[in-house]
């Protein structure tokens, strides 16, 4: 077991929306971008204090690699922030939270 500290000080989901609804033309790293500014910004968090991201993603497809990293990078995260996409389908954001 690591004797470093893991704090979880905010967190954010991106909205959910049905098939080829409102957020159909909405790319998914796009609306992790979003989420992940929100969560920043609830906790009054600097983007350069953050080490790490883990970011569930039901369908990855299209996508291209690492969404994680795309959607700290678009949330003004530094590019040294770790960054980590689950892929679990329905499970992936509990298997997200249970890594954290």
């Amino acid at each position: 077991m690591s004797a470093d500290p893991v704090v979880i000080v905010s967190y954010a989901r991106t909205p959910m929306g049905g098939f080829q609804g409102a957020l159909s033309d909405a790319k998914s790293t796009d609306l992790g971008a979003t989420a992940v500014k929100a969560a920043l910004e609830r906790a009054g968090l600097d983007p350069n204090k953050v080490e790490q991201i883990i970011m569930g993603c039901v369908l990855p497809a299209g996508l291209g690699q690492a969404p994680a990293r795309q959607a700290g990078m678009g949330a003004g995260l530094p590019i040294s922030t770790e960054a980590t996409t689950i892929n679990k389908m329905c499970g992936s954001g509990m298997q997200a939270a249970m890594m954290a």
